[in-house]
């Protein structure tokens, strides 16, 4: 169960950084008041008014259009890394204390210490499943 919580929390994670740095573009076409076409990846499609409208010159030197494009940019991170250069001297010792005692605490032992080791076993007299005539098949 806790490898599973720690699989489902590094996939959230590393999402989240995917998401943080992904930028991207919403654009909209207005005719008046109404949003006639609005795009995320590609352009957006006329109503077909703002072809009208630059056909009569007197509407547009007037600025008197009523197609519009809105466009919304939504950019994303694009810088993840603190360098370590940029910590105080005391961050730093912090940091190198911090991986230094945490590759230290998982330390195994080196020789396996048996205490029997001096000891031979017993020496077998008899066989004991014989005496009794049981044997496992």
């Amino acid at each position: 169960m806790k490898q599973f919580l720690y699989k489902i929390s590094s996939f959230l994670m590393a999402l989240l950084v995917m998401l943080s740095t992904v930028s991207f573009t919403i654009e909209s076409h207005y005719c008046g008041d109404f949003l006639v076409d609005s795009s995320f990846f590609g352009s957006v499609e006329s109503c077909g008014m703002d072809l009208a409208q630059t056909k009569s010159t007197k509407d547009t030197l007037e600025g008197n259009t009523c197609c519009n494009n809105q466009q919304i940019s939504i950019s994303g991170q694009n810088e993840l890394s603190v360098s370590f250069n940029s910590l105080t001297y005391n961050q730093q010792i912090f940091v190198a204390s911090f991986i230094y005692t945490y590759i230290n605490l998982f330390e195994g032992i080196e020789n396996k210490v048996s205490s029997f080791s001096e000891y031979p076993p017993p020496l077998i007299v008899k066989n004991i499943y014989k005496l009794g005539e049981t044997y496992l098949i």
